[in-house]
């Protein structure tokens, strides 16, 4: 990339912006040896501590400020990262991590068993995935480079649950004391990762370098991380074509077939295999529009999801069916599919009092979307006509950035809302968190923000969170998905796989099941 490409990338306001070694971004990317990796990006985090918060945003630079203690590879085994080697118990209620005795955090400190005993009990009391962590009874230490986690019960997903980036290591010397979830050094964390911070500008950028005490030796193989954010992927995939940037991830659709047609692109298909990407309209059941479940699947019926697959996606997505994405060998297809029916939902609506009045409608509803995301807002955007065939007259309400929209979300402050909440490789991790009523938890986003309830549904995930076999946890989510489906606290539209799209100057680039949102030690540039 050239120098008159960074500048390009950076803008006169960014070149100008001090950066925390007193040179602007340019001279960073400039000054750079081992090379430097700029990544595009529609996300914008709040802060960069994925120990209590979920989502892209926040865990792809975490993923490279702080290590796990294991990662998993493309054949989703574990293996060694922080913890050079483990031990199972017997009876699946303890791990034994057996940690490296040369990794420090960027201040220098050693990291030690008790950070992990520290980050692990912060992730089970703060995180938004409660489940993951839910069988946490206590983290002993043998001595200072040995971890026993004991749990409860069995966790079928305990490894892949201390992969990248769910299981940061933060130092327990840094974020003792207070509240995690609004400690201050959550947006300057001192890490224990490949990459160390020097500037995060919320809104424009964050830059990263090559920690030089990082426990594996010869990586990081990059000088500097940059990443760079844009509004929308239309503008993502502009700079990927103008060479602005280095790698365009979590693209779909047409974003995705405009990247492949740069000279040179690296596209990856069906990146980060592990996150199951489910695509939904989420409903508010504490709003009295609708308790009623016959208004929810009326509202269910009136969307024409082969439309939003072709018309609106060029064929790029599939159909989603229920609350498992079809790639799990939980899936289920045994569930109501709800096809497009307009009378089937006109016959609902009525069955629930819902008469139309003078000017044809019914009620009004209105749906939120989170920004920076072509596809969510397309169907949004279709909603409107779709529903007003059936007597809803919907509203748009847009939000002018994420924060605003996930604390209207999180808040409860919404009636209905298109949503991408995903599976994050085993349903205990990404499924199990949207449903349980015991993750109503007015505030968190990605937690059970529909206010769903259903003990027979409580029931079922919690056998399913200690079942080790794997074809009576099948029978469990089977009957799960049944219900939720039946129940339909969202209406389930596509499931959308994404594609990650890398410069041809790029070597290396990732392809295992987190996709960009694994450590990118191993990515190097090549020289022009």
């Amino acid at each position: 990339m050239t120098t008159l490409t960074r500048r390009r990338l950076l803008g006169a306001g960014a070149a100008a912006t001090a950066g925390l070694f007193g040179l602007p971004l340019e001279a960073l990317a400039q000054a750079a040896r081992g090379g430097v990796l700029v990544i595009g990006t529609t996300q914008k985090p709040r802060h960069l501590n994925s120990a209590v918060q979920s989502g892209i945003a926040t865990m792809a630079p975490a993923a490279q400020l702080f290590a796990s203690p294991l990662r998993m590879d493309a054949q989703w085994k574990p293996q060694p990262y922080l913890a050079e080697r483990w031990e199972l118990s017997p009876d699946n209620r303890s791990v034994t991590l057996f940690l490296r005795k040369d990794a420090v955090f960027h201040d220098g400190r050693p990291v030690t068993a008790e950070d992990v005993k520290f980050s692990l009990e912060a992730i089970r009391d703060n995180h938004p995935f409660t489940s993951m962590y839910g069988p946490l009874n206590a983290v002993t230490i043998p001595d200072r480079h040995t971890a026993v986690v004991r749990l409860a019960e069995p966790h079928p997903a305990l490894l892949l649950a201390m992969s990248t980036s769910l299981t940061p290591i933060i130092p327990a010397h840094v974020f003792a004391g207070g509240d995690l979830k609004v400690h201050p050094r959550n947006a300057s964390p001192v890490g224990s990762g490949p990459f160390k911070l020097v500037e995060f500008k919320p809104g424009e950028h964050l830059v990263l370098e090559r920690f030089d005490r990082f426990f594996l030796k010869n990586l990081p193989r990059l000088d500097r991380l940059i990443f760079k954010e844009y509004k929308d992927p239309g503008s993502l995939v502009l700079a990927f074509e103008a060479g602005e940037i280095d790698a365009a991830p979590q693209l779909t659709g047409l974003e995705l077939a405009r990247a492949r047609r740069v000279a040179g692109a690296q596209v990856i298909d069906k990146a980060a295999p592990a996150v199951g990407p489910l695509v939904w309209l989420a409903f508010n059941l504490k709003n009295p529009k609708l308790t009623d479940k016959r208004v929810r699947q009326a509202i269910s019926f009136a969307i024409d999801r082969e439309f939003v697959v072709k018309g609106l996606a060029g064929g790029t997505v599939q159909r989603s069916t229920g609350p498992i994405a079809s790639g799990s060998p939980f899936y289920s297809a045994e569930v109501e599919r709800y096809d497009h029916n307009p009378g089937k939902a006109l016959q609902l609506l009525d069955a629930a009092g819902l008469k139309p009045g003078a000017d044809g409608n019914r009620f009004t509803l209105e749906i939120d979307c989170p920004p920076g995301f072509a596809a969510l807002t397309a169907i949004q955007e279709y909603l409107r006509p779709a529903l007003a065939k059936v007597g809803i007259a919907v509203t748009v309400r847009n939000s002018p950035d994420f924060p605003t929209w996930a604390r209207r979300v999180a808040g409860q402050q919404f009636e209905a809302t298109m949503d991408g909440v995903w599976n994050w490789g085993d349903p205990v991790i990404g499924v199990h968190r949207t449903w349980l009523s015991s993750n109503i938890r007015p505030g968190v986003i990605w937690s059970n923000t529909q206010s769903y309830s259903s003990p027979k549904v409580d029931e079922l995930l919690a056998a399913a969170a200690r079942e080790m076999n794997l074809a009576r946890r099948t029978a469990l989510y089977k009957e799960f998905q049944k219900i939720v489906v039946d129940d339909c606290p969202v209406a389930f539209v596509i499931e959308s796989t994404w594609g990650e799209a890398w410069g041809r100057k790029v070597d290396n680039p990732p392809r295992g099941i987190w996709g960009n949102i694994d450590s990118l030690a191993e990515v190097g540039m090549r020289k022009a």
